[in-house]
């Protein structure tokens, strides 16, 4: 799996992406895609160097859950993450409280590692919760499961049992916001020196349009 912190991506470049980005159709593939593509790719590589040194029961215990696919797509965390772009144009917000999403649900399962076979189906569904999170308008579960390669059932049981793992605490206010961007400019920022000036449009956006019971009321109502 080639990662992409190859990618020439500038701490400034990436805070500019994040609160200037352009909603057009023609808009380019948002930067923090490649930040989260990178992060989670590193992620994984931890879970296999675990997997290796434990026990094979508790290799077993670690892959065993609901996110599990039979077989493991064919296809890069940076390309499943474009896909999903490409077809809900979901603006870098939505990105950044999906991996605030990701990070509260390991911690609130220390049992579960992101590996090959769970990564996609735990990207598709964290994504589609922190869209009805943030935007005002979403497709619906049925549109998130045809881009993500799932039937709506299998979409429909993932994002319960998702909520239910999460204690339904979705509610990200604007110091979490910017403490998960300052961690992703930072992922880019090693060997840098830039200084980062905030900017809390976006983030305040979503402080004003969502409480954590709103949160939870727009998932309810845009599932099928």
């Amino acid at each position: 799996m080639a990662s992409s912190s190859s990618l020439a991506i500038s701490p400034r470049k990436l805070r500019y992406d994040l609160y200037s980005y352009s909603y057009k159709e023609d808009s380019n593939t948002p930067l923090v895609i490649n930040v989260l593509a990178s992060l989670i790719e590193r992620s994984m590589a931890r879970t296999q160097r675990i997997v290796k040194n434990c026990s094979s029961a508790l290799s077993k215990a670690i892959s065993t859950n609901i996110f599990d696919c039979r077989e493991i797509p064919d296809m890069t965390i940076q390309s499943y993450l474009e896909r999903i772009f490409r077809y809900t144009r979901a603006g870098p917000s939505v990105y950044v409280v999906a991996y605030v999403y990701i990070d509260r649900f390991c911690q609130n399962n220390p049992g579960f590692r992101i590996n090959a076979r769970n990564v996609h189906r735990l990207l598709i569904t964290t994504i589609m919760v922190a869209s009805k999170y943030v935007e005002d308008m979403n497709f619906r579960n049925s549109y998130f499961a045809r881009v993500g390669g799932l039937t709506t059932n299998e979409l429909n049981e993932l994002e319960l049992e998702f909520l239910f793992m999460m204690g339904f605490k979705l509610h990200v206010n604007v110091s979490v916001f910017e403490s998960y961007c300052c961690h992703l400019e930072r992922e880019v920022s090693i060997g840098g020196g830039y200084h980062i000036e905030r900017t809390l449009r976006c983030a305040e956006e979503i402080k004003a349009r969502h409480t954590e019971e709103r949160g939870y009321t727009q998932i309810t109502r845009v599932m099928l």
